[in-house]
């Protein structure tokens, strides 16, 4: 039942009282409604978001194709289990990511609920199809809160804690990071050590691997890397798992983030932005791998939910009838291009990095020593949201803020949001 409260902190002392604290929320304000880009607190405040709901919102707030999609389902099946009788848009819907990602190729679907559970299901039929437990994982990659997928996270905090005993027999490895002088030959060496004293690659069922690494700090994967890692794979027999709960439905300019590398991925994981803001998350594969598991392995009580199938669809028509790939490789060039120039004012920016409409700035102390800075990042986080800008942060030591717009920015909040960002690192970093 609803109260009479009516200002932030009065929805915050009911949030304190109520919700626990490991769920942290990261701007103290409470959103009464939202559209495209922007949101509104209960107090009436408008902020330029740049955060969608970590990239959850790639097409906006209420996107017009989703609403109209999701309203037209309710009037018919809003649930029934997939596992028990099946309905058409979650068909469909697999009939239009098949196309998508296997580009030719025999790919089959399963939807599933959130992004952990799309990973968790990936694992599996990597496993049933190889028959294989290893698994090998990158430092700094993100893959849910499960406990397999902290397991394969490469960070320990906020996510590990003292929630262990993890799950065996997973493996990281070190991602390429030229800022912090990790190049793509040390990390194929550093796969092919691990491959000589702790697995060996008969072992391994699978890789997996963000195409940009979200939390661990936006880090696009080298194209090269990637071409390896589909070369050591296809040698070895290993499943290789392209993880683009973040990096999908056009935040990089392409539909998908492995599209940069122009390789073919064997499982895709997808979440997020694939549904415009509704719980859905999926597999994608080749039909071989993903019919490894037997009858009644897979599935899910609200997998595949009609409702959110349904917004699916929209979503994909708006990538279809919209444009938005295009639209999101060029406000990536243009925040790209405002956020070097700023790191050239400023020099708590270390670098900038990121593909797409998918960027970040990492703060430091200074740019010799390039020790992270988390102290300023959230002072600047904290500041533009003042002004009237949500970002948030990331990396392994929380030093680098990113950014997340949804493609339907405009040129004009983009422009203001890169002032409101000026505005806040004038007031903390000088």
């Amino acid at each position: 039942m609803l109260n009479a409260a009516k200002t932030n902190g009065e929805f915050l002392t009911r949030r304190e009282h109520n919700v626990p604290r490991g769920v942290v929320t990261a701007h103290p304000i409470v959103v009464a409604r939202a559209q495209g880009a922007h949101i509104w607190d209960v107090e009436g405040r408008r902020y330029l978001d740049f955060v969608g709901g970590i990239g959850v919102l790639n097409v906006g707030h209420n996107h017009p194709r989703v609403v109209a999609a999701v309203t037209d389902q309710l009037t018919k099946v809003s649930h029934t289990a997939f596992q028990v009788a099946a309905y058409e848009p979650y068909i469909a819907l697999a009939e239009r990511l098949n196309l998508l990602v296997g580009k030719g190729e025999s790919y089959k679907s399963i939807f599933l609920t959130s992004g952990a559970e799309a990973v968790e299901n990936a694992i599996k039929i990597a496993r049933g199809h190889t028959n294989r437990s290893g698994i090998a994982a990158f430092r700094g990659g993100f893959h849910g809160r499960t406990l397999l997928g902290v397991s394969l996270t490469g960070m320990s905090q906020p996510y590990k804690q003292n929630f262990g005993p993890f799950a065996g027999d997973i493996h990281h490895t070190p991602f390429p990071d030229d800022y912090r002088g990790v190049s793509v030959d040390d990390a194929l060496a550093a796969l092919d050590e691990l491959f000589a004293t702790q697995i060996a690659p008969d072992r391994v069922a699978a890789i997996i691997i963000e195409p940009v690494q979200g939390d661990g700090g936006f880090l696009p994967a080298p194209p090269s890397f990637m071409q390896a890692l589909r070369q050591l794979t296809e040698r070895h027999g290993i499943v290789l798992i392209a993880d683009e709960i973040q990096t999908g439905f056009g935040r990089t300019g392409k539909l998908f983030g492995f599209e940069h590398s122009g390789i073919q991925p064997d499982l895709v994981t997808v979440a997020k932005s694939l549904a415009g803001g509704l719980p859905l998350s999926g597999v994608v594969g080749r039909t071989a791998i993903m019919d490894a598991p037997l009858p009644g392995g897979l599935g899910g009580t609200y997998g595949g939910n009609a409702l959110a199938c349904a917004a699916a669809h929209g979503v994909l028509d708006a990538f279809e009838l919209d444009g938005l790939c295009e639209r999101a490789a060029a406000l990536g060039e243009q925040l790209g291009a405002g956020l070097e120039r700023l790191a050239a004012a400023y020099p708590a920016i270390g670098t900038v990095r990121g593909l797409g409409f998918m960027r970040a700035i990492e703060f430091v102390t200074d740019k010799a020593s390039k020790t992270s800075d988390a102290d300023t990042a959230q002072k600047v986080l904290d500041k533009a949201r003042e002004d009237g800008l949500l970002v948030i942060k990331c990396g392994v030591h929380r030093n680098i803020v990113r950014f997340l717009a949804p493609l339907v920015t405009s040129d004009a909040d983009l422009a203001a949001a890169l002032d409101i960002l000026e505005g806040a690192l004038k007031a903390t970093t000088r």
